[in-house]
């Protein structure tokens, strides 16, 4: 006697997508996941634009000690880093932009006096930290007597920049 067992039955095999487990919206299909957190945590925002200012007002510095020469392009870079640095671990707080801005112009002004600084130390027997800190006032001068309207514009630029990268960033 031989007896017959029924053939064994297919289980269906999971694809990257079972409809059977998804949760049903409109007309069949799947839900849409929840929105991601609203990330607005202010005071790292902060702290990393003035990390961010201080890092790019260095090498800002650096530029213009090497080439002798006011790069506008960079301070642009400047603001735009600053702000992006602000806006993306910052988030969506209405602050950050304008405070990565003010930033931004504190980064490219001590930039350049660095700059002037770097550029003073050759000409001079003097270090540039002595420069920088000891004779400030005539840096600052030094600075005043170079600076034109390309300088401001520049200014302004490296603002608008700062500004447009928070503002990117965290979105």
């Amino acid at each position: 006697m031989s007896q017959s067992f029924p053939p064994p039955q297919q289980q269906p095999q999971p694809g990257p997508f079972d409809q059977a487990q998804a949760p049903q919206g409109g007309f069949g299909y799947p839900t849409a996941p929840p929105a991601a957190p609203v990330r607005d945590n202010f005071a790292l925002g902060l702290i990393t634009a003035i990390v961010a200012a201080v890092v790019t007002a260095g090498v800002y510095g650096a530029i213009i000690g090497a080439t002798k020469h006011e790069i506008g392009y960079a301070a642009v870079a400047v603001g735009f880093i600053v702000g992006f640095a602000a806006g993306k671990v910052g988030g969506r707080n209405p602050a950050l932009p304008v405070l990565g801005a003010v930033l931004s112009l504190v980064a490219v002004y001590s930039g350049q006096l660095l700059g002037e600084a770097i550029i003073a130390s050759k000409q001079l027997p003097v270090t540039v930290s002595e420069m920088f800190f000891d004779h400030f006032s005539l840096l600052n001068e030094a600075w005043k007597a170079d600076a034109d309207a390309i300088t401001f514009l520049f200014f302004a630029l490296a603002a608008v920049a700062s500004f447009s990268g928070a503002k990117k960033a965290s979105a």
